[in-house]
């Protein structure tokens, strides 16, 4: 088992948080594995943008964070990874309620990870699709 995965994994079970950034953000995991990962956050006023709704940065920081979860179950041991480039198109405007972000790894090479993530609002509705690109080292 990887020391990504340890982590994640003591996360899950609430020992400990992922990384400051998911503290900070209300990132919660929901599951993981096997290339696949579910996280979600509330999308309360403090992580508002001047209209009123979910900044866009910050639906793209959970998409990322379920991208590098979904990432990190693949890895073997002694590897790491870095995010090369990540685009995202914004399909819906979040103004409250929670968001989910699904990411899955599309595919897995021996220097690069192709991902890609799936964000929704708490009634199940696309708000956001996130495609990421990996480099694996090890």
């Amino acid at each position: 088992m990887n020391r990504f995965r340890q982590l994640i994994e003591a996360w899950q079970a609430g020992e400990t948080e992922l990384a400051p950034i998911t503290g900070f953000l209300g990132v919660e995991p929901v599951s993981f594995g096997d290339g696949e990962a579910v996280v979600e956050m509330e999308a309360g006023e403090r992580l508002h943008n001047a209209m009123g709704t979910l900044h866009g940065g910050v639906m793209l920081d959970v998409a990322d964070v379920a991208m590098g979860v979904a990432m990190a179950s693949v890895l073997e041991e002694g590897e790491g990874f870095a995010t090369l480039q990540s685009s995202v198109t914004y399909l819906r405007a979040v103004v409250g309620g929670r968001v989910e972000a699904r990411a899955r790894v599309v595919q897995r090479g021996r220097t690069v990870g192709h991902l890609e993530c799936d964000v929704v609002d708490d009634e199940d509705r696309a708000v956001a699709k996130v495609t990421s690109v990996c480099a694996i080292r090890g």
